[in-house]
C-alpha cells in the first residue's frame, strides 16, 4: 500500500482493497519504525489520524467520498493546526498548541485527508539544510550523512522514506523545491496568491508560499487542486479561478518551448549534474518540446536581494515572540527589558538570531535607503528579467540546486556558503512566479533535481511537463531503502 500513488490508494480505497483506517495505520508504523532514524517527524498524531480514517472510512462507504477521501498526509509544523503543537521548529513554539487550523489545513481536511502530524523543519523556516531545527537535524533517508533540504525538509524525508504519501511544505526561496531535489520527489511552489498564507507562521510575508509535496505531479495535481483558491481572511490571497489541475497532465508538449537560462548552466554546476540534465532535456525533445537558450543577467544578484528582504521581512515577523502572549518565556525575570531580551535570546537559535540582527540593521534610520529600498529595486529588475524570458519561451528549465545534497554539519561554519545553494531558486521568490521540483537521476547515490519555471499561474503547464517526463523515466518512482 506505502508505494501506491495518491490516484492508486483512492482507487484502493474505493473498490474496497483496503480501508483508510487499515492505510493510515500501515503509515503510522512506518512512522514509528523509522522516524527514530530519519527525525522527519516532531509530532504524531495516531489517535487523532484513526478517528479520521474511520469518518473517511464511512463517507466512502456510503459513495460520497472526494478524490483525496481517506488518504493520509503529513503537516510542516509551520501550518497551524487546531489541537497540536504547531512549533516551527523553535525552542520559542515548543510549549504552543494551535486554537485554530490554517486554511490549507482546513481544506485538505474538507477533501476528506487524514494528518499524520507535523513534520520537521529549519527553525521558523530559515534554513537550506534542515539543520538549524530546535529539535534536531532530519537525515536523507538516501543517505543519513547528507542533509536532506531545507525548510521543508521533513516532509521531504517522509515522502521518501515512505512515512506519508504526501504532505505540504513552504516555499519563501526554494524551500519546498531544494529538499525535494535532495530527497527524489516532486514539488511545487504555486504563483503567489494562489494558495492561503492565513495560519502560515510567517517568516518572510511577501516571499512565503505553501504547495503541495508528493511523489510525483500527478499526486502534485490532485493535492494542488485541494489547497488553491481565494481566501478573504489573506490580504495577498488572490481572487481567481482555480483549474482541475489533474485534467491538464495528459496534453502533449508538441511545440512547447522550454528556456534553459544560462546563467543557471555555469560553473556552479555540478558537471555530473549537468549531464543527467542534458538527458531530460533530450527526453523532453523526444517528447516535442522545442529547447532555446536563455538569459537571466540578474540571477547572481538575487542572493543578495533576497537576503536583505526576507531578514527585514524576519525582524519584524517574529517581533511578536516575546514571552508575554505565547511561547516560551524566560524564567524570574528582573523587569519587562530583561524579560524581552532573555525570552528572545534563550528561545530562538543562532540561524533565527542573524537573520532578525540582518533585517533590523537593514531597516535602520541611515541603512533603509541603501540596503532595503535597493534590494526592492533589485527585485523588480530581477522580475523584468523573467518576464522578457516569458516573450521569448513558455516555459524555462534549470537545475533545481548547484550540486546533490551536501553532507550533515559540512556548511554551519560558513552561512554565505549555505546561501549560495539557493542561487537557483531565490528569483522565482522575488518575482511571485511559480515553480517546481522534478527528479532527474542521482549523483553519487543521491537524487538531483530539475526545475521548471513558469509565468504567473502556469502551475498546470507545469504539472503537465513534469508529468509527461514521469511518463518516460522512472526516477520518481525509486525508493531509498532503509535499515
Amino acid at each position: 500500500m506505502i508505494d501506491l500513488s495518491l490516484t492508486q490508494m483512492a482507487q484502493g480505497l474505493a473498490s474496497g482493497d483496503f480501508s483508510s483506517t487499515e492505510l493510515t495505520q500501515a503509515f503510522l508504523d512506518r512512522i514509528q519504525q523509522h522516524n527514530s532514524q530519519l527525525n522527519a517527524f516532531i509530532s504524531v498524531t495516531p489517535e487523532q489520524a484513526l478517528k479520521e480514517a474511520a469518518v473517511a472510512d464511512e463517507i466512502i462507504s456510503q459513495k460520497q467520498a472526494n478524490p483525496l477521501t481517506g488518504i493520509p498526509l503529513a503537516h510542516k509544523d509551520i501550518f497551524c493546526t487546531l489541537g497540536v503543537k504547531t512549533s516551527c521548529g523553535s525552542k520559542i513554539l515548543d510549549n504552543f498548541t494551535a486554537p485554530y487550523s490554517a486554511t490549507v489545513v482546513d481544506k485538505l481536511a474538507a477533501a476528506g485527508m487524514v494528518s499524520l502530524g507535523k513534520t520537521n523543519l529549519d527553525e521558523f523556516a530559515m534554513g537550506s539544510s534542515n539543520e538549524s531545527s530546535f529539535y534536531g537535524a532530519v537525515k536523507n533517508p538516501w543517505d543519513t550523512q547528507a542533509v536532506p533540504g531545507g525548510s521543508s525538509g521533513g516532509s521531504a524525508a517522509a515522502l521518501a522514506a515512505r512515512l506519508t504519501p504526501a504532505a505540504t511544505g513552504t516555499d519563501t526561496g526554494g524551500s519546498i523545491r531544494q529538499p525535494a531535489a535532495f530527497c527524489g520527489i516532486t514539488g511545487i511552489k504555486p504563483t503567489y496568491g494562489r494558495v492561503s498564507r492565513w495560519g502560515i507562521i510567517a517568516y518572510a510575508s511577501s516571499l512565503d508560499q505553501a504547495g503541495p509535496m508528493a511523489r510525483s505531479a500527478e499526486d502534485c495535481a490532485l493535492l494542488l487542486k485541494a489547497m488553491a483558491g481565494f481566501d478573504p481572511r489573506d490580504s495577498t490571497s488572490l481572487q481567481r479561478c482555480v483549474p482541475d489541475y489533474p485534467s491538464l497532465l495528459k496534453e502533449p508538449l508538441q511545440g512547447l518551448k522550454l528556456g534553459l537560462p544560462k546563467e543557471y548552466f555555469g560553473d556552479d554546476l555540478n558537471p555530473e549534474m549537468a549531464e543527467r540534465l542534458q538527458t531530460a532535456i533530450q527526453e523532453l525533445e523526444k517528447l516535442g518540446a522545442q529547447i532555446k537558450e536563455v538569459s537571466l543577467p540578474l540571477t547572481r544578484l538575487a542572493i543578495p536581494a533576497y537576503y536583505v528582504i526576507a531578514p527585514a521581512e524576519a525582524s519584524s515577523n517574529l517581533s511578536r515572540f516575546d514571552g508575554v502572549r505565547y511561547g516560551y518565556r524566560c524564567e524570574d525575570p528582573k523587569d519587562l527589558e530583561d524579560l524581552y531580551k532573555r525570552s528572545r535570546s534563550e528561545g530562538f537559535g543562532a540561524e533565527v538570531k542573524r537573520r532578525i540582527l540582518i533585517g533590523t540593521y537593514a531597516l535602520s534610520e541611515g541603512f533603509y535607503d541603501a540596503y532595503y529600498r535597493k534590494a526592492q529595486q533589485l527585485r523588480r529588475m530581477i522580475t523584468e528579467d523573467f518576464q522578457k524570458a516569458f516573450n521569448e519561451v513558455d516555459l524555462l528549465l534549470a537545475p533545481t540546486t548547484p550540486t546533490p545534497a551536501f553532507d550533515l554539519g559540512s556548511k554551519n561554519n560558513d552561512p554565505v556558503q549555505m546561501y549560495l545553494e539557493d542561487i537557483y531558486t531565490l528569483g522565482v521568490n522575488l518575482a511571485g512566479l511559480p515553480a517546481m521540483s522534478v527528479p532527474a537521476g542521482q549523483v553519487g547515490r543521491r537524487p538531483i533535481g530539475m526545475q521548471l519555471i513558469g509565468n504567473h499561474f502556469d502551475e498546470g503547464r507545469l504539472l503537465n511537463v513534469a508529468h509527461q517526463f514521469q511518463q518516460v523515466t522512472d526516477h520518481h518512482l525509486q525508493a531509498p531503502r532503509l535499515d
